[in-house]
């Protein structure tokens, strides 16, 4: 029987969960293409013989569909139609030994920081002379600039640190080289992610230095747009608000999760910020940065959480009128601080309040959306979509925030290109308009 070269592999690499695990299966490509190998991303397609699932363990869904997809695979292998299975990433980080016993299909496991190991299963060298080179898996025109791993907050709801370690800075020139290899390649918005923005370089220069880095970034030829991801907002530095004010290539736009407006549960979550400092925080970004839009994410559910601390989080959200929420369902996770605290609030409950809060939220959107109307905005095209060219403006993110939809039965862009688009209608979560000539 002819067996098979290892140079014969093709990967298939599917990535689970959120942006920062996408970094990292764009890294795991770089380096197996680097390789020889022929490898494809989240591909439907069955002419892959290895397959790699980088998986999340965030909350209780997230995990379920990690294992899901795991099990899917493994029994793909059974029947014989792929020849290797390897799991990595968070759940793979946070489970190893549970998954070993489990799901034994799986040839190896490996965990958030062992890149190099995975690589030496497949016979690959790590390559160090690519750090800081990437093939994209996103369109072309933008990508996301990991510029820190792990977390040192202690927030009591939250696994991440467990997974993903305490937090490490890359330095500025390797972010700067980073970014310059990326708009080389013709990206021109980065997205800059972390598990904690604000804390960066305070490891490596024993001070924040987030608006220094900006500023360099700034300076990288091609890169029109940066935008800020998943920052902390106890003690939030804010010159950061004036490096934005600053630097045209930084967008207006800060997401900034807050997780409630109790001062009980913020307490209880080891938030370190009460509702008070937090509306001093948005009136300061709203006043340094005039038209700044606001992300934020909220967690409903919390262990001990009454109606009336949910209703103080209603009234916030109505009366800070914020330009993008999203809502969690809270998740009771092992060996974090709240495992320890009765998880009393009830699924069902639990789902109302979310729906609850977003209904608040869709009122508040389409109100911002409607009075866009009758205005211009500068839009990055990233798709073609049925009979629309769908863009977003600099307030938004991609995939998490609302779009901009330009007819193309009589309209033309190119995609990855930025146009003028006067707005001529607004739904919740999407503007409707015409590319300005």
């Amino acid at each position: 029987m002819k067996t098979k070269t290892l140079r014969q592999d093709k990967v298939n690499v599917i990535t689970l969960g959120c942006s920062k695990n996408l970094v990292d299966s764009e890294d795991l490509i770089t380096q197996l293409q680097a390789n020889d190998y022929e490898v494809v991303h989240d591909s439907n397609e069955e002419d892959a013989n290895v397959i790699i699932v980088n998986t999340c363990g965030f909350i209780d869904l997230a995990k379920e569909e990690s294992v899901n997809t795991i099990l899917q695979y493994a029994d793909v292998k059974k029947q014989g139609g792929i020849d290797k299975l390897y799991v990595t990433g968070c759940l793979s980080q946070r489970y190893k030994d549970d998954l070993e016993k489990e799901i034994p299909e799986v040839d190896a496991y490996f965990g958030t920081l062992e890149l190099p190991g995975l690589l030496a299963k497949l016979n690959a060298d790590y390559k160090h002379e690519l750090i800081g080179e990437r093939v994209l898996t996103t369109p072309q025109h933008f990508a996301y600039l990991k510029i820190s791993e792990g977390c040192n907050r202690t927030c009591s709801f939250c696994a991440i640190p467990l997974m993903r370690g305490k937090h490490v800075s890359k330095t500025i020139e390797a972010l700067v080289k980073e970014a310059e290899n990326l708009a080389r390649i013709g990206v021109k918005e980065l997205m800059l992610i972390a598990q904690e923005l604000t804390y960066y370089g305070l490891d490596i220069y024993k001070e924040r230095q987030l608006p220094q880095l900006l500023h360099a970034l700034a300076a990288v030829e091609g890169i029109e747009w940066i935008r800020l991801h998943y920052a902390y907002p106890s003690k939030f530095p804010l010159d950061i608000f004036t490096a934005m004010a600053e630097l045209p290539q930084v967008c207006n736009y800060l997401d900034i999760p807050l997780q409630h407006a109790s001062d009980t549960v913020l307490e209880r979550m080891r938030r370190q910020i009460t509702q008070a400092e937090t509306r001093e925080l948005i009136a300061e970004a709203r006043q340094r940065v005039p038209g700044i839009a606001i992300r934020t994410t909220m967690l409903v559910g919390f262990p001990g959480e009454t109606e009336e601390e949910f209703q103080q989080l209603c009234d916030f959200v109505e009366d800070m009128r914020f330009d993008r929420l999203g809502v969690f369902q809270y998740s009771h996770e092992e060996d974090t601080r709240a495992y320890d605290m009765e998880d009393d609030v009830p699924a069902e409950v639990k789902a109302e309040r979310a729906s609850r809060l977003m209904e608040i939220q869709q009122s508040i959107s389409l109100g911002f959306n409607e009075a866009k109307v009758g205005k211009t905005f500068k839009v990055l095209f990233d798709r073609k979509e049925g009979e629309h060219f769908v863009g977003r403006t600099e307030f938004d993110s991609p995939e998490v925030d609302n779009e901009v939809l330009v007819s193309a039965k009589d309209q033309y862009v190119r995609l990855g290109d930025y146009a003028q688009v006067h707005i001529t209608d607004a739904t919740d979560y999407d503007l409707i308009g015409e590319v300005v000539v």
